[in-house]
């Protein structure tokens, strides 16, 4: 282990089960794409998918930059490996994308901003597929379906965003170390490129899952007016007593349209 001990703050698990890392290769898209790997830690995932590609690394954690810059420093040298050392989120913020050209992000990455990063990465106009390993309870979220009581914003996203998304499999708290406290698993979203959210659709998601097991319209009542919600049920054909998760990812976007369309009546002078 290099005698580096993981760092709480930066959210470290060092995956070192040797048949994980392969299942993860084995779970690559078979293109041209480059790879960007976020957290790529002790560089033993980064190691096996150099043979198939190049490859753009972002590390935070200077410790660990040290170790990678010395390990892979031929890869590095023959612009095999571009290793960065920088918060991803700060060249989300200042480029839009983490490489200048179609890529997959593939990586372990931490669970404090697993979230955040995938919500990024499908934003991000250059990636293409995901496949990331994070915790297991955020990850059936991304991959749920309506209907299921894990549906939520982010299953709805996904939905409207990607051609695909599903869980490939789970990674046991074992094959860390230090071994978390949850499981894992591998998920993986192939995405639509065609397919953008405008920031208000988001806005509009999280007023209805706000309290996920209550019944929609209460949700969004507190934006909405209850007449002109009471019309685009009707319209739409939705049952009034239908909570958050039963509702479909095209139905919330014929909704947020309809809600749209309103509000510009309403702006509207006489």
């Amino acid at each position: 282990m290099n005698n580096i001990k993981a760092k709480k703050k930066y959210g470290q698990n060092f995956l070192k089960d040797d048949n994980i890392l392969l299942k993860i290769i084995e779970a690559m898209p078979n293109n041209n794409n480059h790879i960007v790997e976020i957290g790529p830690g002790l560089g033993d995932l980064t190691q096996k998918m150099l043979k198939y590609k190049d490859m753009t690394a972002y590390e935070i954690d200077s410790d660990l930059l040290t170790i990678l810059k010395s390990k892979f420093a031929s890869e590095i040298q023959s612009k095999k490996l571009e290793l960065i050392h920088t918060d991803v989120l700060d060249i989300w913020k200042q480029n839009n994308t983490l490489y200048d050209g179609k890529y997959d992000l593939i990586a372990n990455l931490p669970y404090y901003i697993a979230t955040n990063i995938i919500l990024r990465a499908i934003e991000d106009p250059n990636c293409d597929n995901i496949i990331v390993m994070i915790q297991k309870e955020v990850a059936v979220k991304f991959a749920a379906s309506e209907g299921e009581k894990e549906f939520s914003s982010l299953g709805v996203i996904v939905k409207l965003t990607s051609k695909e998304a599903r869980i490939l499999f789970d990674v046991p708290p074992t094959s860390f170390e230090p071994a978390p406290k949850v499981m894992s698993s591998i998920l993986y979203i192939k995405k639509d490129s065609t397919q953008v959210l405008e920031n208000q659709f988001k806005s509009f998601l999280k007023a209805a899952f706000t309290q996920p097991r209550k019944k929609l319209s209460k949700n969004l009542s507190t934006n909405i007016d209850k007449e002109s919600l009471s019309e685009i049920y009707k319209e739409l054909n939705i049952d009034e007593n239908i909570r958050p998760h039963e509702l479909s990812p095209s139905l919330y976007r014929q909704m947020y349209n309809k809600v749209i369309l309103n509000d510009k009546r309403t702006e509207q002078p006489e």
